[in-house]
């Protein structure tokens, strides 16, 4: 059964992700869709086969138990882990996981309803599959709500705070944040964080065209990426506009630019008094071009290393990406003892699977996802047997085998991708591939199994459940929804390691709690397990 839980680690992660990819370039899909539809089901693709399976073959609850275990699971054991074992303080933004617990809640909500008498009808599993194409639509336009979410937050807290941040600009009026930009020191500066438009605005002049279209693309109706380009483009022209700009008089007299600076020294003992600076002749200016020169070189220098790092770094990685080739021995003890581990698989996948992301090969793509897709429903069909016949022995039903052992097999794979976006910095990208992958388990992993049913295969029909505790599961799960946007909130929307140990403990009370109530310790839900004599 672990084996299992690898090959379909292997197979979705190097053969079906890939070919998804393919076809969401060839079908020119944005990012947002192609993230909700296609890579979805490549993340939850052994979720969906085992709910298949419990629904066609098995007849039990094993899918249901699975796909909830694994929702629980993706929220509050991956957060802990990667806030855990980040190695950092990750900060979180509120609209991405506004936006996926919000609509998840919404599902589990429905899910509660279609389920608690203990039966779904047809036009319950369709509710759930229209669930997922509405959620479709609103990734496909998640930027233009963003923009709004966006656009109301800051409004509502320019009403309450506009007095407030006034008087704060007034009282940092002695502080130019473009002074470090325009000649380097051995001070320290004490500014307050200024926005773009705010800074460029206390230095007013007659703007050009291009200057003034720069300003035109750093308000709200472009995309982040082209405000943040024109925004950068705009100081470095504001830079270059400090450094050459000298004003005459008559000629007898300057006109001297008041820039009043606190200085703080070194050591950090206090503040000197604000001076006054006035262009006074070309050699100041050379100097100051000689200081922005050579801060510019430094930094050039300092990304191209950076830049040789990554690279050497990636050259490091990209011999290890990929699955194994049966012919083709690693270097590294550690390397051949996995290469040993998986020759099976990859002896069997080598000549059955056609690798697209190798470029002679990437043209079969069609044939890379057809395959993959059945070898994954094999290795389910295979998992599943497995693990019912290990819960038949034991005498654990099958939702605790689900909500267990299957869950946390199924989302290891996950938990580990999260885990090294996380340590990237990418908070926001981990705990949406967590949460978002549940939209997916429960809208489609659950509803489209149930629709086939009840719609095609015997039309009219019931989903009936075995187990009445699914109930309370649901229940924790979406008590589980509610507690970890709250733990977030009120960790000020950082992921570390306080917020990680809140939320592993949480999935051991929610461990206990299922199975102890798929026991009757609480109450009665299940007649016991029936067994040869």
């Amino acid at each position: 059964a672990v084996y299992m839980f690898y090959a379909l680690a292997i197979v979705c992660d190097d053969f079906f992700v890939p070919s998804l990819e393919k076809i969401c370039e060839r079908l020119h899909l944005s990012e947002d869709v192609a993230g909700a539809t296609f890579m979805a089901a490549g993340s939850s693709a052994p979720e969906l086969f085992t709910s298949v399976i419990g629904v066609f073959i098995t007849k039990g609850d094993v899918g249901v138990g699975t796909i909830v275990g694994s929702a629980v699971f993706n929220i509050l054991c991956i957060i802990g882990v990667c806030g855990l074992f980040a190695g950092q303080v990750v900060a979180l933004s509120s609209w991405s996981l506004l936006r996926d617990s919000i609509y998840y809640t919404l599902s589990v909500v429905a899910l509660i309803v279609f389920i608690y008498d203990e039966k779904v009808s047809w036009w319950e599993s369709l509710v759930l599959v229209l669930m997922y194409v509405i959620y479709i639509v609103i990734m496909k336009y998640n930027s233009t709500i963003h923009h709004c979410f966006e656009r109301k937050t800051k409004n509502s807290a320019n009403m309450v705070n506009g007095l407030a941040n006034n008087t704060e600009m007034d009282d940092n009026s002695n502080c130019d944040a473009t002074v470090v930009l325009l000649k380097k020191g051995n001070f320290h500066r004490k500014a307050s964080v200024i926005m773009v438009d705010e800074l460029l605005s206390a230095y007013p002049h007659q703007l050009s065209f291009s200057e003034a279209g720069l300003r035109i693309m750093i308000t709200s109706h472009f995309p982040p990426k082209t405000r943040l380009s024109m925004a950068s483009r705009m100081l470095i022209n504001e830079r270059q506009r400090l450094i050459n700009s000298r004003t005459y008089t008559n000629g007898e007299s300057e006109v001297a630019i008041k820039i009043p600076i606190k200085h703080v020294v070194e050591n950090g003992t206090g503040p000197s008094n604000s001076a006054e600076r006035g262009v006074n002749g070309t050699r100041r200016d050379e100097d100051m071009a000689e200081a922005g020169n050579e801060t510019e070189n430094e930094n050039e220098d300092n990304e191209n290393n950076e830049n040789d790092e990554e690279e050497e770094e990636d050259d490091d990685d990209d011999d290890h990406e990929g699955p194994y080739t049966p012919f083709d021995l690693p270097t590294g003890k550690i390397e051949i003892l996995k290469w040993l581990f998986t020759w099976p698989l990859s002896f069997v996948l080598y000549f059955t699977v056609p690798n697209c992301n190798k470029p002679h090969l990437e043209k079969w793509f069609m044939v890379t996802f057809a395959s993959s897709t059945l070898w994954i429903a094999a290795f389910s069909y295979m998992m599943v047997w497995m693990v019912t016949i290990i819960g038949y022995t034991l005498g654990i039903p099958d939702v605790i085998m689900g909500i267990t052992f299957l869950a946390a097999g199924t989302s290891v794979p996950d938990c580990m991708a999260s885990l090294i976006v996380a340590r990237q910095g990418m908070g926001d990208m981990a705990v949406s591939n967590s949460i978002g992958s549940n939209v997916f388990d429960i809208l489609i992993g659950l509803g489209l199994p149930w629709a086939l049913q009840t719609l095609a295969v015997n039309y009219g029909s019931y989903i009936r459940l075995n187990s009445r505790g699914l109930i309370y599961s649901v229940g924790l799960l979406l008590a589980s929804v509610f507690v970890t946007v709250f733990g977030v909130h009120m960790n000020k929307w950082k992921l570390d390691k306080k917020l990680g140990c809140v939320c592993l403990s949480l999935y051991g009370i929610f461990l206990c709690f299922s199975i102890m109530t798929e026991f009757n310790v609480f109450t009665f839900v299940n007649l016991p397990m029936c067994r040869d004599h």
